[in-house]
């Protein structure tokens, strides 16, 4: 998930956490994944050309291609962030897309809401509501990595109440 901090300098970071998707396969061991699939799939098409069954090799190719492709899309997918800040003066969320492109979303944080729903629990969402505008936080996360965010952004949601109030 993501790192949460709290500072007290000039403006007041109550919460401030940079969320990505997670994946479990380094970069490294997408290369060794290939690498063994790539020589397995290159023996058994060695083996079928002797054979005599040399059509098939083709078909060896495009099963690597197509996991390649597919390991790549994930990787993708996993350039997604989302900055989620909560200081004296405004909630914001920034949303940064797989090609990087830039949304950016400002909530009073008097009249911001968080909605958690947990369907099970194995399936949850999690969004910020505010003047009948809903906005979803951490789609990409786990149930897990969801609620305690949920439960992290609260407690930012009550301290930064508690520091407006005074008390």
């Amino acid at each position: 998930m993501a790192e949460v901090m709290s500072a007290t300098e000039a403006t007041t970071i109550f919460f401030d956490a940079r969320l990505q998707p997670y994946r479990s396969l380094p970069p490294r061991g997408f290369g060794i994944v290939m690498a063994v699939l790539g020589g397995a799939s290159f023996v058994m098409s060695v083996g079928c050309v002797m054979l005599g069954a040399w059509p098939v090799t083709g078909f060896f190719g495009l099963d690597v291609a197509l996991v390649y492709l597919a390991f790549r899309a994930s990787y993708r997918s996993a350039r997604k962030i989302e900055h989620v800040q909560l200081t004296e003066a405004d909630f914001t969320v920034e949303r940064i897309g797989v090609r990087g492109d830039c949304r950016r979303w400002r909530f009073e944080p008097v009249w911001a809401r968080l909605d958690f729903e947990e369907v099970d629990p194995s399936e949850n969402r999690l969004s910020v509501t505010s003047h009948g505008k809903r906005l979803s936080l951490g789609a990409f996360l786990s149930p897990v990595e969801r609620r305690r965010l949920y439960r992290d952004l609260s407690d930012a949601l009550a301290r930064w109440r508690q520091a407006l109030t005074g008390s």
